[in-house]
């Protein structure tokens, strides 16, 4: 079987109106992945949303949101909630935006489907990369390389699924 690639997935607003935790309640509760950047208005595909993102918040933010909607069904990402627990989900379905207000006030807009583990993953399960690149800090979507962690993403997957 090809390993996953495995994704960190913070989901926490560049906005600092929004109390962070509360876009990673809404993913968890709609299945859902995804990352903030509120398009008005709202962009009807994927070319518009990639444009009008570039004219609202310039070319890296672009560049973020098209890495995120090429990132390959079945890809792992972990995400953290309020709590600090870890979480485990695996991206199943291409890229929409969500225009709803609920959407707008957790600035979580740009959406992938995503199957989550049903319950948070004790730290000590957690792939040593993973708990890395969410100590260093950030807001970004964003691959963990090492070359161990597809492999030991897989098994915390697979025993969470029982």
């Amino acid at each position: 079987m090809t390993p996953a690639d495995v994704y960190r997935a913070p989901m926490r607003s560049r906005r600092d109106d929004v109390i962070p935790g509360l876009a990673v309640q809404r993913a968890l509760a709609m299945d859902v992945c995804g990352i903030g950047g509120l398009l008005a208005p709202p962009p009807v595909d994927l070319s518009e949303a990639l444009d009008a993102t570039e004219r609202t918040y310039g070319d890296p933010a672009a560049r973020r949101l098209e890495r995120f909607t090429q990132v390959l069904d079945g890809s792992f990402v972990w995400s953290r909630d309020a709590d600090g627990l870890y979480l485990l989900g695996r991206i199943d379905g291409p890229w929409r935006y969500d225009s709803s207000p609920e959407a707008a006030a957790v600035d979580l807009v740009h959406l992938r489907d995503c199957e989550w583990l049903d319950a948070p993953v004790a730290e000590l399960d957690v792939p040593p990369a993973t708990v890395h690149t969410f100590a260093r800090g950030g807001r970004n979507f964003q691959q963990t390389h090492h070359p161990d962690i597809a492999e030991q993403t897989r098994r915390v997957w697979d025993r969470g699924r029982r």
